[in-house]
């Protein structure tokens, strides 16, 4: 095979080189990218899951906390006699209380001490039983209310955990991908440039032994015998 055949197997091996290097890197880095993209559609169908699981959560802490809004300025005003008659039991405790407490001032002699014992059984009544119960069922009605809204708030912070988590995956994820095709074009380009340099110094060498003309170029005399 002569030097010219050689040089042109050369170049060709070259470029072939070049373009299957190149190939390679860009269907690799396509891999890379297209597992990227996968993984952000995981990521996106996972928090579509939770995000849905914790729905109810939201939506009963969300329906509390109005409710709480409407019943807070009932819940903090001062007790009314309204609320305290509306007790259950209350009428009944309160005529078998003032009714004992004058029957027992009845036998001790009556007079205007049967009144006086009625009203304190009354304002004893009210002040020490009847009013704490008020309380209480208005603590137990917001307590009950707070809870579930404490149930919405878990579920809000839940939720709001995995959308950050998401965020963040997904963002990892684009930025691994972009990284991957800019390497793979860089790889790519880097073989291109490979094979044509390559050719280009086939070519180069083609024509310095091609240089001076007439037959053969600067090595046609090493065939030919030294003159004395």
């Amino acid at each position: 095979m002569g030097i010219e055949t050689a040089l042109m197997v050369s170049a060709a091996a070259s470029i072939g080189g070049s373009l299957i290097q190149g190939s390679a890197a860009k269907s690799a880095a396509s891999k890379q990218a297209d597992a990227a993209g996968y993984a952000t559609d995981v990521q996106r169908e996972m928090f579509g899951i939770v995000n849905e699981q914790q729905r109810p959560y939201r939506e009963a802490g969300y329906g509390a906390l109005t409710r709480i809004g409407e019943l807070l300025p009932g819940l903090t005003t001062p007790v009314s006699a309204e609320e305290i008659k509306n007790l259950p039991g209350y009428e009944f405790a309160m005529e078998q209380g003032t009714g004992a407490a004058q029957q027992r001032m009845n036998v001790g002699g009556g007079g205007s001490n049967v009144d006086r014992a009625a009203q304190k059984f009354a304002i004893d009544y009210t002040l020490g039983t009847a009013m704490p119960q008020v309380l209480a069922q208005r603590g137990q009605i917001y307590n009950t209310l707070a809870g579930i809204a404490g149930i919405g708030q878990v579920g809000t912070q839940q939720t709001g955990n995995a959308a950050m988590s998401t965020g963040t995956n997904i963002g990892n994820a684009a930025i691994g991908g972009a990284t991957a095709l800019g390497a793979g074009q860089i790889g790519a380009a880097n073989a291109y440039a490979g094979g044509i340099q390559g050719l280009g110094n086939a070519g180069f060498m083609y024509s310095l032994l091609n240089s001076g003309g007439g037959g053969g170029g600067m090595y046609s005399d090493m065939s030919q015998p030294l003159k004395g």
